[in-house]
């Protein structure tokens, strides 16, 4: 019997704004562990492993993504594969920018039908949660049965309340178990209408994972929008590809990429199929499905206590009922309060009423009109080399603690506007400094004049660590000139 080839297509290119301050544009919620030990990236790359099986066979994963977050995703599959759970290859489709995620869909397409191939695509969002791994699994594969017959399925959540946060689905007959037919999508409706569509029944939340063949998304998007079918093609046809350590980083055209309309996968095609020459069905998904929307969805699946208070980190509550909290650097304690969300980071604190925490977009977009830089980037921020702590700046400098890992390298660079002085904590650090290269262990120090050309170094196999004070008129992350790197920036 002929095995039925799928790939798995995780979405990782979203930002998580509600979720802020711990969700930040360089480092987006699919990142974050919020449940278990895993990331959600994490877990949706291994749940997406689990529908291989004696009828079904994985060839290789898609992530899709952009350049900035390619490494935080490569990591956390790095973590996966030292645990030996990550047995196909992976490829990484980064998009220039974001055009959301109808191209992105394009460009997994247009990749896994090369050489003559049409395997079977299943679609997921790399930012939810399931609760029942089995029933996941059952569900998927089912999915995977009924695309096979060029139709596009969809997975759909029975509601258990009148949620206005999510697009519905509503089908012709709820068969359990079976595939329905869809007649319409509705967006997010006001509280009157989603009540009006849980008692009615026959409406489900649409959960954004989709199964379907390559070729059908290409057709159905050459007929719902031709545009953007044209666009993505474009910008394919000059595609590159960089290896890094066994994985595959495909480019797209920049500048063709950047001409595609930006469009989702539900406007663009998925809610003109209903009663279209594109057959689309959904299967009902009852896992325990999450998509971690905004803080209170947190809540809802966070482990809570007798008074529904849920509590990750050095949290301290009394009198206190139905909140959440999450401190990250010091000790937090709640006296009195209810249906609260606290969440606590080495650079911002969010207090907010959990019934609108889906109001957090409101501050971000206050963060982003302002310029700040808490919009984007934690205190503490990743690289593919490790990782920078800012500690402490003020006028005309800044003190930063680096750990690079064992083997990685910085760039070779140059500052224009700052020197910069570094002293090893830990480790052993490889130096260029101009024309000279030195080695410095623990205690050791070092100085790097302005404008001079410097690389920093772990050929060791252990952490390395290093404080660097930073002195000069201008200490902007931008002030740097990379001559050369390994990471491709």
């Amino acid at each position: 019997m002929n095995k039925t080839s799928i790939i798995p297509v995780i979405l990782c290119g979203g930002s998580g704004t509600r979720l802020w301050p711990l969700s930040r544009a360089g480092f987006p919620k699919q990142f974050l562990v919020l449940s278990g030990t895993q990331s959600l990236f994490q877990q949706a790359f291994l749940r997406l492993q689990s529908l291989a099986s004696s009828e079904i066979t994985i060839t290789n994963s898609l992530i899709v993504t952009n350049e900035e977050q390619r490494f935080l995703a490569l990591d956390q599959l790095y973590e996966l594969q030292a645990q030996n759970k990550v047995s196909a290859p992976i490829r990484f489709l980064l998009e220039p920018q974001s055009k959301n995620t109808a191209p992105a869909l394009t460009l997994a397409a247009l990749d896994t039908m090369q050489n003559g191939n049409d395997p079977i695509l299943v679609i997921t969002p790399a930012d939810q949660t399931i609760h029942d791994q089995s029933a996941f699994t059952r569900a998927l594969q089912k999915a995977i049965t009924v695309a096979k017959d060029n139709t596009i399925v969809i997975l759909g959540v029975k509601p258990t309340k009148p949620e206005t946060g999510y697009g519905y689905i509503q089908v012709k007959d709820s068969v359990e178990g079976g595939a329905n037919p869809v007649i319409q999508f509705t967006e997010k409706p006001d509280l009157q209408t989603a009540h009006a569509y849980l008692n009615q029944g026959g409406y489900f939340w649409n959960s954004g994972m989709f199964v379907l063949r390559a070729s059908v998304w290409l057709k159905a998007l050459q007929q719902f929008r031709p545009d953007i079918e044209k666009a993505t093609q474009q910008a394919w046809q000059t595609h590159q590809v960089d290896k890094l350590s066994q994985v595959d980083f495909v480019r797209p055209d920049k500048t063709a990429f950047n001409q595609i309309p930006a469009e989702s996968i539900d406007y663009a095609v998925i809610e003109k199929c209903p009663g279209s020459s594109i057959p689309i069905s959904m299967i009902s998904l009852d896992a325990g499905w999450n998509d971690l929307g905004a803080w209170d969805a947190v809540w809802q699946v966070a482990k809570q206590n007798a008074q529904g208070n849920a509590a990750i980190g050095d949290v301290l509550s009394t009198n206190s009922k139905n909140t959440l909290v999450i401190a990250n650097h010091r000790l937090v304690t709640t006296v009195g309060v209810n249906d609260l969300i606290v969440i606590e980071t080495a650079d911002a604190v969010l207090v907010a009423n959990k019934d609108q925490s889906q109001d957090v977009k409101v501050i971000v977009n206050q963060l982003e009109a302002g310029k700040r830089e808490e919009k984007n980037l934690h205190r503490k921020v990743h690289r593919p080399w490790g990782w920078y702590d800012s500690v402490d700046e003020g006028e005309r400098f800044k003190v930063k603690r680096i750990q690079v890992k064992p083997g990685a390298s910085l760039s070779l660079q140059m500052h224009h506007h700052r020197a910069e002085h570094w002293i090893v904590v830990k480790g052993t650090a490889e130096i260029t400094n101009g024309e000279q290269i030195i080695t410095l262990k623990e205690n050791q120090s070092t100085y790097i004049p302005q404008g001079q050309k410097h690389r920093l170094a772990n050929p060791g196999k252990t952490p390395l660590e290093i404080i660097e004070v930073q002195s000069g008129s201008y200490l902007g992350e931008d002030d740097i000139v990379r001559f050369e790197d390994v990471y491709g920036r």
